[in-house]
């Protein structure tokens, strides 16, 4: 017998809608299929999909599985709304998950929310910072500069960008970029491509 009661659905309650986002954010942060998590977690997949739908509650029984299938503490599963947790649909400020970088100088904050189809990114350059050099993958990005300048070099041609600047181009023509400037610069920056493919030098 499942440890989740699989009766038929009830009404869904916001705060099980809440949950069930939370939940499945988090399996799609892990890059877990509805199956994975749901083995790893001890309930059938019907439990698990009811649950991410906010049409059952999450038991007692399956918090500490589940919580342990996705590698969390279990109160981060059943956190107030108001908390500053993530979402399906939200990154919170503090919760930003970093993209790893190959280039020095640079960090990449991830800002959109698991399975969205754009990947937004807070992209800061230091001083001096920098891609090693030109590279170019799937998709489309565009750009704008929130602080500070950035020299953006895309199909050879460089552009010399400053606070309020902004870019589009096709991710298949070779780009790079680099502060010239003696601040720190931040762009946000979206692509089209997922985020374990926008790594610099990728």
């Amino acid at each position: 017998m499942d440890i989740v009661d699989e009766a038929a659905e009830k009404p869904k309650d916001d705060a099980d809608v809440r949950v069930g986002r939370r939940v499945r954010a988090l399996r799609l942060e892990r890059r877990l299929s509805l199956a994975e998590l749901a083995a790893k977690a001890g309930v059938s997949i019907g439990a698990l999909s009811q649950i991410e739908r906010g049409m059952s509650s999450l038991r007692v029984k399956v918090i500490w599985p589940l919580a342990a299938a996705l590698d969390i503490e279990p109160s981060a599963l059943i956190s107030d709304g108001n908390d500053a947790v993530n979402d399906l649909y939200c990154v919170r400020a503090n919760s930003r998950r970093g993209i790893p970088v190959r280039s020095e100088g640079i960090a990449k904050a991830l800002l959109s929310p698991p399975g969205a189809t754009l990947t937004g990114m807070l992209v800061t350059v230091e001083a001096g910072g920098g891609t090693a050099e030109a590279y170019a993958h799937a998709g489309h990005e565009f750009g704008y500069v929130l602080s500070g300048e950035v020299e953006l070099v895309v199909d050879s041609t460089t552009y010399g960008l400053k606070t309020g600047d902004s870019f589009a181009f096709k991710s298949t023509l070779l780009h790079a970029f680099r502060n010239p400037g003696a601040e720190q610069c931040q762009i946000l920056w979206v692509n089209t491509t997922k985020p374990s493919e926008v790594r610099d030098g990728a």
